[in-house]
């Protein structure tokens, strides 16, 4: 386990460092050259697990489908590392913390508008899957690492949460209205994973649409009910794709 998230760290390293140089010679006021550098590294940090085997993905049927590594301790160790990114984005980023909406003050709807977010997400692929064997989307998933994929999944996203839906869409809702920027959160997060479905792997243009679909739903609770509330949309699809119980 060791060696590979020491392979795993070497790799981003470099990127790594120049980001944070070129965001420390940034201007204050230049808020959209910010995000721009946030959102790089964490496409950065998450492509960068595709060669190394720490995710696979697929098409079958039109139908994306993902897998990740059996190895619970990998998955937790991932998903801490990316909490505790996110946690130290957050801040240190203190002249930005307005632009992020955690959470509504009614929060057992906002929970409850996290898990409804996930079915509208999910249900379109459980129709799907129910005509594909899962054998041909990414075969059956070790119970064991069912709870570290869970907390890698909320972890990590909440991360891409954090800055598409906190930074970017606050930072749109305050320029453009609510609506406009829950519009263009949708539309940026899917361009985020343009080079994952293009050149990481070729999942193409079925993974662009499933995840302007997903940043939509995630988009509108956000404007709704809060940062958190989207995370749980996000983090439990993640985790219902991966975990082969759908």
């Amino acid at each position: 386990m060791l060696e590979q998230i020491m392979e795993y760290s070497l790799r981003i390293l470099p990127g790594i460092l120049l980001l944070i140089g070129a965001y420390i010679l940034l201007p204050k006021n230049s808020l959209e050259s910010r995000f721009f550098i946030l959102v790089l590294g964490f496409i950065l940090i998450r492509d960068a697990m595709t060669p190394l085997g720490f995710w696979r993905f697929g098409v079958t049927g039109n139908t994306v489908w993902m897998r990740f590594l059996n190895d619970g301790w990998i998955l937790f160790t991932l998903g801490l590392v990316s909490l505790l990114l996110t946690l130290l984005i957050v801040i240190l980023n203190k002249s930005l913390q307005s632009l992020l909406f955690w959470c509504s003050e009614r929060r057992f709807v906002s929970i409850f508008a996290g898990l409804l977010g996930t079915l509208i997400v999910v249900i379109p692929l459980v129709l799907i899957y129910s005509f594909i064997s899962i054998e041909h989307r990414g075969g059956t998933v070790s119970t064991s690492i069912l709870l570290p994929l869970l907390f890698m999944a909320l972890a990590g996203n909440f991360m891409e949460e954090v800055l598409f839906r906190g930074y970017i869409q606050g930072y749109f809702e305050r320029i453009a209205g609510p609506w406009k920027a829950t519009i263009i959160s949708a539309f940026l997060f899917a361009t985020g994973h343009i080079f994952l479905a293009s050149t990481v792997t070729d999942l193409g243009v079925t993974l662009l649409v499933f995840t302007l679909y997903e940043g939509m739903v995630c988009a509108f609770i956000r404007m709704k009910y809060g940062i958190l509330p989207s995370t749980l949309t996000h983090g439990l699809t993640i985790f219902l794709l991966a975990s082969g119980l759908i």
